[in-house]
């Protein structure tokens, strides 16, 4: 049979698209939006206020409000361009009608963003050159993060328009790494210098990696299934717009809620760690410290930091006329190069942080003037003793323990996201998940393969990325849901022998290969641009 008839049958079994919602969607779409932006509102004003501070400027809070509404949209661009694949199946082997399955996963994507750890929020963050999130609050800050997100939301939008499930993981990370090279360069330097390496190859490989994982394990999970469930009626492909029987339609309806929540929890984080970046930048005041932190464990901060830089002290003595502490540890974590001045450097920051929240008692109590340096103080350490775990440095068992300790006391002061920045990014993924999804799903569910998608071909695929996606949250890793559910509904056309349609294929993969190089132009650009204004 020819292409040309397979893609006819399978259009003829084609889920109805087309069927009307309920007459209550669209109002209570707008209800939602309308009630995350006022929660979100409520809640900066409510933030303000708390930290006694008077109101001098409304500017803070334009730039502020502008940005948020680009973050939220990106997350909103992701729902319906990326989650589009969770459904893709349920719709297709006719266990949800395509109304009910957008809704359902845009749901276990707010619960999925809700409960989430932060990790990979903070693991995207910190591909940024670190100078550029010390200058969060400065020009170059604002043009860092408008740069970002139009980057990444131009080229979501423009392969959302031609169908391509590209992946917004991989775009927000060339984003980001173009940012950096155009900031090495615009300051003098190689553009290499301007990205952390490391961590984008941790990074690169996971999504590199995954997309295989997806099509060789949902292949061999199918190739399993075969051997030990021989139930006929799970791999052929369905015969009407009638659902499955119960038990596999239970199957694949879990297998949907798992991916949803996998992609809310893993996708939502990115968007956090944008918005904490946004916050930290024009409200130091109230978001760059995290002021929940109990009073009593100051004392003990304070005395772990000055026994730390006595440690490093004594390892390495400074000399009688060293050079600023900040700019050791700056160029330290941007080249990985240790040098005899970095210890030192270490040491004096760690014992002013320790002074910082000692003399004050409390993050509370921090002055509004000496919030950015102290957080920006802390967050260098942080990153500092990071690299140095990189490096393997060797010191005494002791000196890393405490340094270990201190990292861990640091980060829980600078590394926070608020309640209600989950709500409002759990919010605008779940809604974006009802929006758009039609596009992205016929190629998943069409075009992919020469035949209809089986029960069984969509479990696996499904149950594949469901567990990938999870399993990379658990490490901290972003990864594309885009990639894994592909490639798993190819492995599974191919271990199926049912044929694969290579033109699809083909433009699948020229939108990964460029997805890289554009976003990385285009952030870069951008980023030129805004500095300029």
């Amino acid at each position: 049979m020819s292409e040309n008839s397979l893609s006819s049958s399978s259009a003829q079994r084609r889920p109805d698209f087309n069927g009307k919602g309920s007459r209550f969607s669209k109002p209570l779409f707008f209800i939602l939006l309308a009630a995350g932006l006022a929660f979100a509102g409520l809640n900066l004003v409510n933030d303000v206020e708390q930290t006694n501070t008077p109101v001098t400027s409304y500017l803070p809070f334009f730039l502020l409000g502008l940005a948020l509404l680009i973050a939220l949209g990106f997350e909103f661009v992701n729902g319906f361009h990326d989650t589009a694949n969770a459904v893709a199946t349920v719709i297709y082997t006719h266990s949800l009608t395509p109304g009910v399955a957008v809704v359902w996963s845009g749901f276990c994507n707010f619960m999925g963003v809700l409960l989430s750890s932060g990790v990979v929020a903070f693991g995207i963050i910190s591909l940024l050159p670190v100078e550029l999130i010390l200058q969060a609050s400065s020009g170059n800050g604002f043009a860092m993060v408008y740069a970002l997100l139009f980057s990444a939301i131009i080229w979501n939008l423009g392969t959302w328009y031609f169908g391509l499930p590209s992946s917004s993981s991989h775009t927000l990370i060339g984003s980001i790494i173009g940012v950096g090279v155009a900031n090495a360069m615009l300051h003098g330097r190689s553009g290499l210098s301007g990205v952390d390496w490391d961590q984008a190859l941790k990074v690169g490989y996971a999504l590199l990696l995954s997309p295989v994982v997806g099509f060789v394990c949902a292949g061999l999970l199918l190739w399993v299934m075969k051997i030990f469930i021989r139930n006929r009626q799970l791999y052929q492909a369905p015969k009407s717009d009638q659902p499955p029987p119960v038990w596999i339609r239970g199957l694949l309806i879990l297998t949907c809620t798992g991916v949803s929540f996998a992609h809310g929890s893993n996708d939502g984080q990115k968007g956090m760690g944008l918005i904490m970046l946004i916050l930290v930048g024009t409200m130091p005041i109230a978001y760059a410290l995290n002021r929940s932190l109990p009073a009593d464990q100051i004392p003990r901060v304070a005395a772990l930091t000055e026994v730390t830089a006595h440690q490093l002290l004594q390892l390495q003595p400074a000399t009688a006329h060293p050079p600023a502490a900040r700019d050791v540890l700056t160029g330290f974590v941007g080249s990985n190069n240790m040098n005899a001045d970095v210890l030192p450097a270490l040491a004096r920051t760690l014992t002013e942080v320790g002074d910082q929240i000692r003399r004050y008692g409390s993050m509370d109590n921090i002055p509004a003037q000496a919030v950015t340096n102290t957080r920006n103080q802390m967050y260098l350490a942080s990153e500092s003793i990071k690299h140095l775990q990189n490096a393997k440095v060797t010191l005494p068992q002791e000196t890393e323990r405490n340094l270990k300790a201190v990292k861990a006391e640091l980060d829980s002061a600078t590394r926070f996201i608020p309640m209600w920045v989950k709500v409002v990014v759990a919010i605008a993924l779940g809604l974006g998940t009802m929006v758009g999804w039609r596009r992205i799903v016929v190629t998943v569910g069409e075009r992919i393969g020469k035949t209809h998608l089986s029960y069984a071909q969509g479990a696996s695929a499904e149950l594949v990325a469901m567990m990938t996606i999870g399993a990379a949250d658990g490490f901290g890793l972003p990864v594309s849901t885009t990639h894994v559910l592909s490639s798993g509904v190819a492995g599974t056309m191919a271990a199926n022998r049912s044929g694969l349609q290579f033109s699809t294929l083909r433009n699948l993969a020229v939108a990964w290969i460029l997805t890289l190089p554009v976003s990385i132009l285009l952030s870069a650009l951008l980023y030129w641009l805004f500095t300029h204004f």
